[in-house]
């Protein structure tokens, strides 16, 4: 089999954002921009390289998964980042979003309670020029941010959003993150308002929860 060659690699990019992106009403041409210039080929497992561009979620180590790239799109819109932002995100993964999320912004922080995740994640940041990125192994249901970011992205499904997370948000500042009961989730963008918060429903999908933050079981005698 010949190998695919980077004009494939090209092609299949800006066919993704064409037939795929713009359809799931992402428009904004930062995010756009984005997609169209960081190589999610580098970022995901190498056997699955030749699918980096399929409308599917590609399977990860530890039974994670990387987004489908709709919802990459969709959640990277929903932040609506500005060049002089500072992002947190929840569930390194591969590190593709983190790419995303540092083209876009001024500076990320991206934990994940895998090490071997953040140390892939790691290389392939590096590798693609990705220097304002600080990396952690760490578990969100315990961590201590210490301080506060303008925009939160949740990477993992939650039954219930954590109260920890709010207090991770600026005022005025952004949470999105993916809450309820599969396989009917719901996308939410939530803005920090004064003493309150703004919730807008996004779509609805059914991504992996974060560990220690899926439903909790409950059985009937």
């Amino acid at each position: 089999m010949a190998m695919t060659t980077a004009m494939d690699f090209d092609t299949a990019r800006s066919t993704m954002i064409e037939n795929q992106i713009r359809p799931w009403e992402v428009l904004d041409p930062r995010v756009l921009d984005a997609l169209g210039k960081v190589r999610r080929e580098d970022f995901v497992p190498l056997v699955y390289r030749t699918l980096a561009f399929a409308d599917i979620a590609l399977p990860l180590e530890h039974g994670e998964s990387m987004l489908k790239p709709v919802v990459e799109g969709r959640l990277l819109q929903a932040l609506d980042l500005n060049p002089a932002d500072e992002v947190l995100e929840i569930g390194t993964g591969s590190g593709f979003v983190t790419a995303c999320l540092a083209w876009l912004a001024h500076a990320v922080t991206s934990i994940d309670i895998h090490a071997d995740f953040i140390e892939g994640a790691r290389a392939r940041l590096n590798a693609a020029g990705a220097h304002n990125v600080r990396l952690e192994v760490a578990d969100a249901m315990s961590w201590n941010a210490g301080r506060q970011y303008d925009a939160v992205c949740v990477g993992g499904a939650v039954a219930e959003i954590p109260p920890r997370m709010f207090d991770w948000v600026k005022p005025g500042g952004r949470l999105f993150v993916i809450r309820g009961q599969a396989p009917a989730q719901e996308a939410l963008r939530m803005t920090r308002r004064g003493d309150g918060w703004h919730s807008e429903s996004l779509f609805e999908t059914d991504i992996p929860y974060l560990r220690g933050a899926a439903p909790v079981a409950r059985f009937a005698l």
